[in-house]
């Protein structure tokens, strides 16, 4: 299994849905859109909410691959949203070292 960072730098996306997310990451608010999405109280903590994130993403994109008729975009993008606000949170918490 692949540790978080590697999922992260590994994620390859058309354009459109990318930019779609750098567009949209600004205005994340995890406690509104990560709830939403992963339909769970409490909100697990960054690292956790990612794993589960990726997983969801890949399913998302495996559809779009796909072409399956259920596959919705706006939804892809919102979870790219996701992961990019909480890969966020978690570079933030990270201690630094010196």
């Amino acid at each position: 299994m692949q540790d978080l960072h590697t999922r992260i730098a590994r994620l390859k996306r058309p354009a459109l849905l990318a930019r779609a997310a750098r567009f949209g990451v600004d205005d994340y608010r995890r406690e509104v859109h990560l709830r939403r999405l992963l339909r769970m109280d409490p909100l697990p903590r960054p690292a956790d909410a990612l794993m589960r994130l990726l997983d969801m993403e890949q399913e998302v994109d495996n559809h779009r691959r796909a072409k399956d008729g259920t596959y919705m975009a706006a939804h892809h993008v919102d979870v790219l949203i996701a992961i990019t606000g909480e890969a966020r949170l978690l570079q933030a918490t990270r201690p630094r070292l010196m």
